[in-house]
This record gives C-alpha cells, structure tokens and sequence, in this order.
C-alpha cells in the first residue's frame, strides 16, 4: 500500500532558492524540486478505498483561508543527539496552525491514523547520515538568519510517497483548494 502525507508544495522559485543551499555537509542526502515541501500531516498507508473516502471528506469539509507564508531560519532534528534532518523553519502563521488543525479534525473524523507528536512546521531540505556535529552547525549557522520572500498558499496537497533504491519520489493524489480569505468561516 502507499504511504501517503497531505503537505504544501513550495513555488519553483522557492525551491531553487532553496536548492542553493546544497553542500557543506559530508552525509547529507539533499533534497530536490517537487521533494522540497511542507508536511501537515504524514499519515501512512491507507487502502484504495479509506485513500477514496479520505479525498472526499476533504473535498466535502475543509473549510481554511488561503494565506502567505514565509520561511524563516534554519536548524536540525532532533534537537538533542546525532542530528538525523536540517531543515528550513517557517514563520509563526496562525492560518497555518489552523489549516493543521482543520486537516487534523477531518483526518480524525475518518478514523485516519496520524502522527500525534506536537506539530513544529518546517521544510526538511537534507537527511542526514553520520554527518559531523561541526559541518551541521556550521551549516546552520550560515542559514539560521535566513528569510524567504513570502508566498502565497492556495492549495494543500495529498501526496502519494513511492520509494525506490533511489530514494523517495512524492505524487500528487488530490489537491485541496483553500478559500479565498474574505471569504466568511461557516
């Protein structure tokens, strides 16, 4: 079965923007274009049919605002130990709180299993495998001050991950328009 994970896809720009920031770290295994996104929720395996009755119930229910976005320093999981993502954080946005949220009620509302643990949105831009302590902090502290443009967030995406021997590809299952933001919270 696949695994599946409803995120927001970055702007081209954005991403090689971000594609800049490759290198400087021995066992990092970057990533690239359309594998740059913001995770929401990772959900896992889901058969056709629970897949099917999810993308209907967030077509049919998921009421949130478009918004801007704006990503905003830098840093690495986990916060203590060997250092296993570097990623991009993202700044405080309460219309993102409330798209995890929203997403969150549905998911649970469909008896989907999701990741309970506290929600800290990021990009991951690098997976990390013995890299000295040195070059990942090294590495952060040339991005921590770092701010993108802002973007605009239209569209929450419900990704289908297929791995390979040469790592991880993401499709696109269904995309989920947000409304636009005059418009009034039933």
């Amino acid at each position: 079965m696949p695994r599946l994970f409803l995120g927001l896809a970055l702007p081209p720009a954005l991403e090689r923007e971000l594609e800049g920031f490759i290198g400087g770290v021995p066992g990092a295994r970057w990533q690239r274009g359309p594998l740059l996104h913001l995770t929401l929720h990772f959900i896992g395996e889901l058969d056709g049919g629970a897949t099917r009755r999810l993308i209907d119930a967030l077509d049919d229910d998921l009421r949130a605002p478009s918004f801007e976005l704006q990503l905003r320093g830098a840093g690495s999981f986990p916060p203590r130990g060997d250092p296993r993502v570097l990623w991009m954080g993202v700044a405080d946005s309460p219309a993102l709180t409330l798209l995890h949220r929203r997403s969150a009620a549905i998911l649970d509302a469909q008896g989907v299993p999701r990741e309970r643990r506290s929600y800290h949105p990021h990009v991951t831009v690098a997976r990390l495998q013995r890299s000295p302590p040195r070059a990942v902090a090294e590495w952060i502290a040339r991005h921590a001050l770092y701010a993108s443009a802002p973007f605009r967030v239209d569209c929450m995406t419900l990704y289908t991950s297929v791995l390979s021997q040469r790592g991880a590809k993401y499709q696109v299952s269904a995309e989920f328009m947000l409304d636009e933001p005059d418009q009034p919270d039933p």
